[in-house]
């Protein structure tokens, strides 16, 4: 068991200073999901390894996925064995020791609507997908699916019209606080030697007659640049990998195409059930997925060429996925029950098919030119493969014997001890004075980690409060996200330490001036700097509710643009 480290701003200040001296084994561009496992796989390979982001940690797809970590019943229809087979084994691994902390059991029904020919056909797939993920060694102990008649699909899921179905099955999957889990894994990653600094951007690649030998990296916070010696880039950068390439003079040898999806969350007593919903549409397929106090329902599949920061989610986006999940809900849903609203980019490998739909979800690793390598492509439940072969590629571009990779033994901070803190949360409650139902939030979000928040509360029992308008989250949580968790702005916190940004009616307004307040003494922030934090989120949140009025994607990106980022990237 390593011991945790903090991701504080003092941290990332000495992180940066640490990149400027010497050579890196590894310089990984990119904190996605992708490139934060490729710096931890490299880190505990005895690598020794830098990690930048532009933005915040998962600040781009990483934190807009649907939040599954499921094999992909659909690609079993699409006769893809290999990459069903590949995800399961990862469920299995993230449910039972990578990280049961963040990951856990989900239930979804099928509902069938033909008899005879549906429920063999459907049946027949799910009964594989069992199959595959005991086959792997790693099931995670979850349930086999079981086969419902159309009265016991009602109970499970009254919110469902009678007439939608005649049957059901149900089975499980997983979900995960996806941006959560990739803060963890860089996190992680500095535990285990990895220099981390996000808000740092590369400027340019350095070089030595064709070889990339590092890279300029420019702090976006205080404008320093500092020039990054390594042996080997990663560039892990999803959607714009095509526009990090382009700064190495090499197109390379494949391209990224961005698909849009669109998620919306309704309140839980919305959609009376039990369980996930899982429906069959025209192009694809529709989840509606339990989160909390809320049903997530997505997603859709669509191409775009807009900004890639901030795609933005328009009227016509609502109206697809209202429309296609109350055509089988005996209440249908109307666009007031929306209470928040995200889209996120898919980086599909592109390829001959016109519709995004049918590019390719696997993942490609490439070296264009020497010191160079390039991984795109994949999905959120594969990433730990992405990164081994990405680390793989660049191993074998350096002259010493390299370890193979061991993540898929090595559990992310706060996995070790987890399962024995739960079974104590009464204790805890009753020694830390909070409820008992707080205390599973924190082990929930923190794992074995979640005393290092109790302390923090011992110290000042105003933090163990909630925050306004967001009863979900505690005050110390903010707090927690500046010292351990590289929070560097308002936004980095609501949209991504927390879910207040989605999961609260306001979206977060109410709460802002809270969180910028006890963010303020450990950034250094003033009055001034405060209220330009707080104006800066609640210009974001306006402009999203009213790019969501909009009726196609280009209005609604030109609205959403209108409130730019608190610092520029570009």
């Amino acid at each position: 068991m390593v011991d945790p480290v903090a991701l504080s701003p003092r941290a990332r200040t000495q992180a940066l200073a640490a990149m400027g001296r010497g050579e890196l084994d590894v310089l990984v561009v990119g904190g996605g999901v992708v490139g934060c496992g490729a710096a931890l796989d490299a880190a505990t390979r005895g690598l020794s390894v830098g990690l930048v982001e532009a933005r915040d940690w998962a600040s781009g797809t990483s934190s807009r996925s649907s939040k599954l970590i499921h094999g992909g019943l659909r690609y079993l229809e699409m006769l893809d064995f290999r990459l069903v087979a590949e995800a399961l084994r990862e469920r299995g691994l993230l449910l039972r020791y990578l990280a049961p902390h963040l990951v856990r059991p989900v239930p979804f029904l099928y509902p069938l609507q033909h008899r005879v020919t549906e429920r063999p056909y459907v049946g027949s797939g799910v009964l594989l997908y069992d199959a595959m993920a005991r086959a792997s060694g790693t099931s995670g102990g979850l349930p086999l699916h079981r086969h419902l008649s159309r009265h016991r699909a009602l109970r499970e899921a009254p919110a469902l019209r009678s007439d939608a179905l005649v049957g059901a099955i149900q089975y499980w999957d997983a979900q995960v606080d996806d941006a959560r889990h990739t803060l963890f894994l860089a996190r992680t990653a500095a535990a285990y030697g990895a220099l981390t600094a996000n808000r740092t951007r590369v400027s340019r690649f350095l070089r030595q007659g064709e070889r990339v030998v590092g890279a300029v990296i420019t702090d976006l916070e205080s404008g320093d640049e500092t020039e990054v010696r390594a042996k080997q880039v990663i560039n892990a950068t999803g959607v714009w990998t095509d526009d990090t390439q382009a700064m190495a003079g090499t197109r390379g040898q494949f391209h990224v195409r961005a698909s849009k999806g669109v998620h919306l969350l309704v309140p839980r007593d919305r959609i009376n059930s039990r369980t996930g919903l899982i429906l069959r549409t025209e192009k694809s397929v529709l989840f509606v997925i339990p989160w909390g106090r809320h049903w997530i329902i997505g997603t859709t599949d669509t191409d775009w060429t807009l900004d890639k920061a901030h795609p933005a989610l328009s009227s016509k986006d609502v109206t697809y996925l209202l429309e296609h999940v109350n055509s089988v809900l005996a209440t249908p849903l109307v666009p007031e029950d929306v209470e928040g609203v995200y889209a996120g980019l898919r980086p599909l490998l592109s390829g001959e098919a016109a519709e995004t739909s049918k590019l390719s979800r696997e993942h490609l690793v490439a070296h264009p030119v020497p010191g160079l390598v390039v991984v795109a492509g994949g999905k959120y439940t594969t990433y730990r493969v992405m990164a081994k072969d990405a680390v793989d590629e660049a191993v074998r571009g350096l002259d010493e014997k390299i370890p193979d990779c061991v993540t898929h033994r090595v559990p992310l901070l706060g996995a070790d001890g987890y399962p024995a803190l739960w079974n104590a949360r009464h204790r805890l409650a009753e020694r830390s004075g909070l409820h008992v139902a707080r205390i599973e939030h924190l082990l929930n979000r923190y794992g074995s980690l979640a005393p290092e928040l109790l302390a923090l509360v011992a110290e000042d029992p105003s933090l163990g409060e909630a925050l306004p308008s967001s009863d979900d989250y505690l005050r110390v949580e903010a707090v927690y996200a500046v010292t351990h968790e590289a929070a560097r702005h308002l936004e980095d916190v609501l949209a991504r330490r927390t879910r207040i940004s989605i999961e609260s009616w306001d979206r977060g307004v109410d709460a802002a001036r809270t969180v910028a307040e006890l963010m303020a003494p450990h950034l250094g922030w003033d009055g001034a700097h405060q209220d330009r934090e707080v104006d800066h989120y609640l210009k974001r949140v306006a402009a999203e509710r009213e790019a969501q009025q909009q009726p196609d994607d280009r209005t609604a990106d030109a609205v959403r643009l209108g409130a730019p980022d608190i610092i520029p990237v570009n």
